[in-house]
């Protein structure tokens, strides 16, 4: 408790110049934070931009392998992969398939830069013909997920991604039990040393629309409210976090970050658990568009905002940013 005042009392003393700013500093933003997330399709010399995503690319798998190299060199320690299969089905199949688009590139990534952290986004909305994340049960005229024919399919997912090489799994479809049944095919398979990290706390967001323009993902009906969370709920997301925990998560992810840093602070706060937070492509598509028009510093601004997801809570960032921090940190 603070007991003296002004004049005695003088906070800008600890703010006079930058060497004691950084003495000082309680929050600090290092590329040692970052995961950068790629998007792989099929097909030999492609680097296709997205245009709702300046600066973000769509790349085959012969181009992924060079881009992988240069963010070794520029430090990042991980990436995220999302595939883009030639041929979409109702199952996703090619989700599972050990000759899939993912499971390729985790080997042709592995064999050129053998010590980057592979984590593999899990989920099926990229590889369905119908967009969502899962099995589709249709009954008089209403369609959804189901939850528990969806865990199996998972199953086969995640172990085809370790067989290939993968590090680490990520769960991103927020299905109920997914954790319990992703770390029991795992460990039955054998990878009882592979890692989950959950997206336990995803909410429905509109945030994520320059992500399915990236991951051709839109739903061709409906929404993912039934599945994905409501913005108004954190207590919710403290009781998702809490269940991933318990089934065996090793890391919980909050999903976005710059509108959800509330829940990001609950979730570390309550758990004490290592804690991810996605810096999701409508936050970046935002910092770029105004970037563009000269609007802002971009430096600047990326810079304090994922700086505020960390004094949030968050451990790790996944960030279409990383290479460009990785770059300013130098």
């Amino acid at each position: 408790m603070i007991t003296g005042k002004f004049p005695q009392l003088r906070p800008r003393r600890l703010r006079k110049n930058e060497n004691i700013r950084r003495m000082v500093r309680e929050t600090v933003l290092t590329v040692d934070d970052l995961i950068y997330p790629l998007f792989i399709v099929e097909g030999e010399g492609i680097k296709e931009e997205i245009s709702s995503m300046p600066g973000q690319y769509r790349y085959s798998i012969d181009k992924i392998v060079e881009e992988v190299k240069e963010i070794k060199e520029l430090g990042i320690p991980g990436i995220i992969l999302f595939g883009i299969p030639e041929e979409k089905d109702e199952l996703g199949s090619d989700s599972f398939s050990d000759d899939g688009i993912i499971q390729r590139s985790i080997k042709a990534i592995k064999d050129a830069v053998p010590e980057m952290y592979i984590i593999t986004d899990v989920c099926f909305c990229e590889y369905t013909s119908h967009g969502h994340c899962g099995y589709l049960k249709c009954e008089n005229g209403y369609c959804d997920v189901d939850n528990d024919k969806t865990l199996e399919l998972l199953k086969k997912q995640v172990v085809s991604h370790a067989k290939a090489g993968a590090d680490m799994v990520a769960p991103s479809g927020m299905m109920d039990g997914m954790i319990k049944a992703i770390r029991e095919g795992l460990d039955r398979a054998g990878f009882t040393e592979i890692p989950i990290m959950s997206y336990a706390a995803k909410y429905a967001s509109a945030y994520y629309g320059p992500f399915r323009d990236a991951a051709e993902s839109t739903p061709s009906f409906g929404d993912r409210r039934s599945y994905q969370m409501d913005p108004a709920n954190i207590n919710e997301a403290l009781r998702e976090v809490a269940l991933d925990i318990e089934e065996g998560a090793d890391i919980v992810m909050v999903k976005p970050a710059l509108s959800y840093m509330d829940v990001i602070k609950a979730v570390k706060d309550t758990f004490k658990y290592p804690t991810a937070a996605y810096n999701v492509s409508g936050e970046y598509s935002m910092i770029k568009a105004a970037a563009l028009n000269g609007w802002i510093d971009e430096r600047k601004l990326v810079m304090e905002t994922l700086l505020s997801m960390k004094r949030a809570g968050a451990d790790l960032i996944l960030t279409y940013f990383a290479k460009d921090v990785a770059k300013w940190l130098g």
